[in-house]
C-alpha cells in the first residue's frame, strides 16, 4: 500500500497553544489552558478534571473540579481526543 505523507507544521495540539482545551483520556476528561505541548506530555494551566459533562450544548460542565495547582501535565499517549469546547 502506498501512502501520501505531507508534514504540516502547527497542526494538532500545537495549533491550540494558548487556548482552553478539553482532553478526553481513557479514564478522565481534563480541561485547562494549553501552555506547552511536546511528544510526551502537555501542560495545562488552571486545570480541571471533568467528572460529569452534562449536556454538550450547555455553556458549563455539570461537574468540573479545579485541581488546585498552577500547572498539570497529561501524557500524550493517554489522550484519545482533544479540542476546544468553549465551556467553563
Amino acid at each position: 500500500m502506498k501512502v501520501i505523507a505531507n508534514e504540516v507544521e502547527n497542526e494538532g495540539l500545537e495549533c491550540l497553544l494558548g487556548q482552553t482545551v478539553t482532553l478526553w483520556c481513557g479514564l478522565y476528561i481534563y480541561t485547562g489552558k494549553l501552555v506547552e505541548a511536546n511528544r510526551t506530555c502537555v501542560k495545562l494551566n488552571n486545570a480541571m478534571i471533568v467528572y460529569e459533562t452534562g449536556e454538550f450544548s450547555a455553556p458549563q460542565w455539570k461537574d468540573a473540579q479545579p485541581l488546585g495547582v498552577d500547572a498539570w501535565y497529561v501524557q500524550v499517549q493517554a489522550i484519545e481526543s482533544f479540542g476546544v469546547m468553549n465551556k467553563s
